[in-house]
């Protein structure tokens, strides 16, 4: 939770095993700021998707989510977007 709101970064990689590492650094990075962290693509018996969906919950300052959001926005191939709710 951040000043009372609930902060949500959604994180789209189009290209997971191009751009974990990278996106991983940052997430490891910014790790004391995030307090959930779920994953999510696409398996079936003969198929892993190679996009994939990184949802975090946000924790503290909210200049730092804007942080990782702006860092995470400037690699090709990944979208990070932030919703919030709760007081505004």
């Amino acid at each position: 939770m951040v000043d009372g709101k609930h902060v949500i970064v959604g994180i789209h990689i189009h290209n997971r095993l191009k751009d974990v590492h990278e996106v991983q650094h940052y997430l490891t990075q910014y790790g004391c700021y995030i307090s959930t962290r779920i994953g999510l693509h696409e398996v079936q018996d003969d198929f892993c998707a190679g996009y994939g969906l990184i949802l975090l919950e946000m924790f503290g300052d909210e200049r730092f989510t804007d942080e990782l959001v702006g860092v995470l926005n400037a690699f090709a191939g990944v979208e990070a977007k932030k919703l919030v709710f709760g007081q505004n």
